[in-house]
């Protein structure tokens, strides 16, 4: 006769069995089964449910922070985000609060580079103060003065705590997920500072990643938990065990590689060695930017990988991994911008489990593209601020020779400034990066107004405008004015102004494409040059006429002079020497061997004629 255990046991293993075979959460409700055993079974479905609801989120790291509700604390990785956005924004110190929902306020969770007692204690209301406010609108706010700054509901003990840190400027916003406000990420400095909206955008990525971070974490967690206790129940559920731990490990990779600043060939190679095959990331323009394994060979003006149709395909299934032949691929997409498509194969059939870590590195690998982009705005953004100071003379003189010193250039060594103008308004950003690529480390390069203006170390500008031109000018045409030498920060504005005009004088002169100084212009030079050098213009036209002149004792220039004043008439010229046409003749041949057979020609007798005439008055004075 069936006992009452007897029955109980056969209850519990029908409702393991339901559970085994993916039964829906309404069926395990409605079998009968001990009160202990149902709640247990009930808890494992549920957080199964709760899983595969996660593991389905495809498009970004902040979708699958939407979906995870969790509230253990994320200990070290919250750590490593503070520190990174203290690193990424350059600031003294960076903070992080967590929401307090029994107390109604926030605490201060983790700090970088802090080094007040009463600062790391403080608690902030909502409303108070900056992170008070940030925290009660749910919206970012910074300040270059906080104290200064009516804005903010001044609290005294917030006050007494940022005066004990000695902070000044701040920015702060809000941790993020849907609805449910998370926390507040800061970074502030010690001395005023004004937040650019690139640096609010970066450390508000850096918001959601702490956000993803935290939920997820917790979510991970309780999976892992719940999944431990039937381990040993079914095969079925230690396999989706498995799964579970190989995301779990490959999220912490990818969350670390981020965090401790790595780039996208940091996630390649992450990818490759956690699935155990080979991995390519393409760029927007179908280069190779990363490959890690066994990977089949770039075939020169044709990449084989390229050609298959799987790739194609990536590119129209937006956030989803497609297959062809054992080669997975997958669009590397932000805000509805292709930015890559990222290749894996080599490891057979993919799992469920390892699918996601495909999608999850594309994610990860978009933002670090961000992140990469975000930098670089940000840098050039600097850039630019340091020219337009030098060209305006903006600022204290220390400040912009530490501009110089700060870019690696040395104030007290000769430098030159070259102004490139051309190209469309939209190419201005990237020009000045291959100017800078051109021109490599050492140099100042940004963009003002239409120009791009560069700071060279070197004495020879004329040299270094040609080569920068010769190097630049494959695609979009750059027309490069170049002036200096100087030691001198309080020249820059005088010598921008002389680039430019020599920029507009090569324009004019119908040599639109090169490089060159106002020295090399002829008369031209003379008048976009800040400060003519009459005399080395006159040595330049006339230098082997004169050379010969003077180790010989004749006087070509003024047979030279005299043939010009008579209209290039020889026999004229003849006349006012008193010498014979033949005599004339014979020197204005040995004049066309010294100065080149051209020197009749309009453009050449202008220039010989002017430098005639200014050799008069230098000699007049």
């Amino acid at each position: 006769m069936a006992t009452e255990e007897d029955a109980s046991i056969e209850q519990a293993t029908s409702l393991l069995e339901l559970l085994a075979s993916d039964a829906s959460i309404a069926r395990l409700a409605a079998a009968p089964a001990p009160d202990a055993i149902k709640d247990l079974v009930l808890r494992v479905g549920t957080a199964r449910e709760e899983h595969r609801r996660r593991e389905s989120a495809q498009s970004a790291l902040l979708d699958i922070a939407r979906e995870l509700a969790s509230k253990e604390d994320p200990g070290t990785v919250l750590e490593a985000i503070v520190r990174r956005a203290r690193i990424l924004l350059g600031t003294d110190l960076a903070y992080l609060t967590l929401y307090d929902t029994d107390a109604g306020d926030t605490f201060m969770r983790v700090t970088d580079g802090s080094v007040s007692a009463e600062f790391q204690s403080v608690r902030l209301d909502l409303g108070a103060g900056l992170g008070g406010l940030v925290a009660s609108t749910h919206r970012p706010y910074w300040t270059a003065n906080y104290q200064l700054d009516e804005r903010f509901d001044h609290i005294h003990t917030i006050d007494s705590a940022v005066d004990d840190e000695g902070i000044i400027a701040i920015c702060g916003t809000p941790l993020i997920v849907e609805s449910e406000f998370v926390g507040v990420l800061f970074a502030a400095n010690r001395s005023p500072r004004p937040f650019s909206r690139t640096e609010v955008g970066l450390l508000g990525n850096l918001a959601a990643l702490a956000a993803i971070a935290l939920v997820q974490t917790r979510a991970l967690t309780a999976a892992q938990d719940a999944l431990s206790a039937l381990s040993q129940a079914h095969e079925d559920m230690r396999h989706q065990a498995e799964g579970v731990a190989r995301a779990a490990a490959a999220h912490d990779r990818f969350a670390s590689v981020v965090l401790e600043g790595g780039g996208v060939d940091d996630v390649t190679k992450a990818l490759s060695e956690l699935l155990g095959g080979w991995a390519v990331l393409f760029d927007a323009d179908g280069r190779r930017r990363s490959v890690h394994g066994r990977a089949p060979q770039d075939g020169g003006e044709t990449d084989p990988l390229l050609e298959m149709e799987v790739v194609e395909r990536a590119r129209h299934e937006t956030g989803r991994l497609v297959d062809e032949g054992g080669i997975h691929a997958i669009g590397v997409i932000a805000s509805r911008e292709q930015l890559g498509t990222l290749l894996v194969s080599g490891h057979g059939a993919l799992e469920e489990a390892d699918q996601r870590t495909v999608e999850r590195a594309a994610v990860v690998t978009a933002l670090v593209l961000l992140f990469e982009r975000q930098a670089d705005e940000a840098r050039q953004s600097a850039r630019n601020r340091i020219v337009a100071d030098l060209i305006a003379a903006r600022g204290s003189h220390a400040d912009r020779t530490g501009y110089l010193r700060a870019a690696g250039l040395d104030p007290r060594q000769p430098m030159c400034l070259l102004v490139a103008r051309g190209g469309a308004p939209g190419q201005h950003r990237a020009l000045a990066l291959s100017v800078s690529t051109a021109l490599g480390d050492g140099c100042i390069v940004g963009t003002h107004d239409d120009e791009i203006i560069a700071v060279v170390p070197g004495e020879a500008p004329h040299a270094l405008a040609h080569a920068l031109a010769q190097r630049v000018n494959r695609g979009p045409v750059l027309t490069i004015g170049g002036t200096g030498p100087t030691t001198d920060v309080d020249e820059f504005p005088s010598l921008h102004l002389e680039a430019l005009r020599t920029v507009g004088a090569l324009n004019a002169l119908g040599r639109t494409g090169e490089g060159a100084a106002a020295t090399e212009l002829g008369f031209a030079g003379l008048i976009v040059g800040a400060d003519p050098d009459i005399a080395h213009y006159v040595r330049q036209v006339l230098g082997p006429v004169v050379d010969y002149d003077d180790a010989r004792g004749t006087d070509l220039i003024g047979t030279l002079q005299a043939y010009f004043v008579a209209g290039g008439s020889p026999r004229h010229a003849a006349g006012s020497l008193h010498v014979h046409a033949n005599t004339v003749a014979q020197r204005l041949t040995r004049i066309g061997s010294l100065l080149g057979t051209t020197w009749q020609q309009p453009d050449r007798a202008l220039e010989i004629q002017l430098a005639l005439k200014l050799r008069q008055l230098l000699e007049a004075r």
